[in-house]
């Protein structure tokens, strides 16, 4: 649901959220593999190409985080190597989890920021979803997540026309 104007995942306080957490800086957590599987584009392009489907949605995921003030983190299940959890930026400037059990990062991530951050978990996992909720995060489904991508594209479109008339 749009908050002033605005994607839910992009600004405003959730009901009851402290209003000190609202100064802080916002995260979108992205249960990637769950939004993959719900999608049903990416899911035909995870059948085709793995590697091509998490790249299509990190490359969403940017577009998400250009647009607004957050910093959007995507967690994939799967680990490879003797480290299980990996992190680092993906090409496309969101940070990047792989983890044997990405479930468990997503509640512990959120166990140790929602208190400090504004947490947002995007995931249709109900299991994840409550989970974040009681640790005091807000959550977004799938299907609201790409409905909010698309009002920030829009928004982005709008302020970039604005800009152009300008001239």
């Amino acid at each position: 649901m749009p908050v002033h104007g605005r994607p839910a995942i992009m600004g405003g306080s959730p009901p009851g959220v402290n209003q000190t957490r609202t100064m802080a800086k916002s995260f979108l957590l992205v249960d990637a593999h769950n939004v993959i599987f719900a999608r049903p584009e990416l899911a035909a392009l995870h059948r085709q190409n793995r590697a091509a489907a998490r790249e299509k949605l990190l490359q969403i995921l940017e577009r998400l985080q250009d647009a607004g003030d957050m910093r959007v983190v995507a967690v994939f299940d799967g680990a490879t190597g003797k480290n299980p959890e990996k992190d680092f930026s993906g090409a496309a400037g969101v940070q990047v989890f792989y983890a044997q059990g990405a479930d468990a990062v997503i509640e512990r991530l959120v166990a140790k920021y929602a208190a400090t951050h504004r947490l947002t978990v995007a995931t249709d996992d109900k299991l994840i979803r409550t989970a974040a909720v009681a640790a005091g995060a807000s959550t977004v489904g799938v299907d609201q997540l790409f409905a909010d991508i698309a009002e920030a594209e829009k928004e982005v479109g709008r302020t970039l026309e604005k800009l152009r008339r300008r001239k």
